[in-house]
């Protein structure tokens, strides 16, 4: 048997002088750091990507994904996995270091040119 009965439509109604009122905020209140604005400045506030220093956790994931690839690469042109893979270990911890050293030296060159540049810029932040 067909259903009969129709669902509920919200619409937008307006008032006898024709103008249609916004409902309004209708989730959850703001909390008060909202009101203020200041998880706007926060989010304004952030460090660039580039002005923190390297940690070995991001050196070892860029190092796996490199890794990964390579071990693909080198089954598919070689064709003997048991060949390739013994060696993913060796080149796992070789991109790990060249990863985080690399890393590294362009932090600390980026620094450095700020300072020269902005004059102490990244020794306040």
């Amino acid at each position: 048997m067909a259903q009969t009965k129709r669902k509920r439509q919200t619409k937008h109604r307006g008032n006898a002088a024709g103008v249609v009122e916004s409902r309004g905020r209708t989730g959850r209140k703001p909390t008060p750091a909202e009101k203020r604005g200041e998880i706007k400045r926060a989010k304004e506030e952030r460090v660039d990507r580039r002005d923190r220093p390297p940690t070995w956790r991001a050196a070892f994931y860029r190092a796996m994904l490199a890794s990964i690839l390579m071990l693909l690469v080198s089954i598919i042109l070689i064709g003997k996995s048991d060949q390739v893979v013994p060696l993913f270990p060796f080149v796992l911890g070789a991109y790990t270091l060249i990863s985080y050293y690399t890393d590294k030296w362009l932090f600390e060159r980026r620094q450095r040119n700020k300072v020269k540049q902005g004059g102490g810029k990244a020794a306040r932040g």
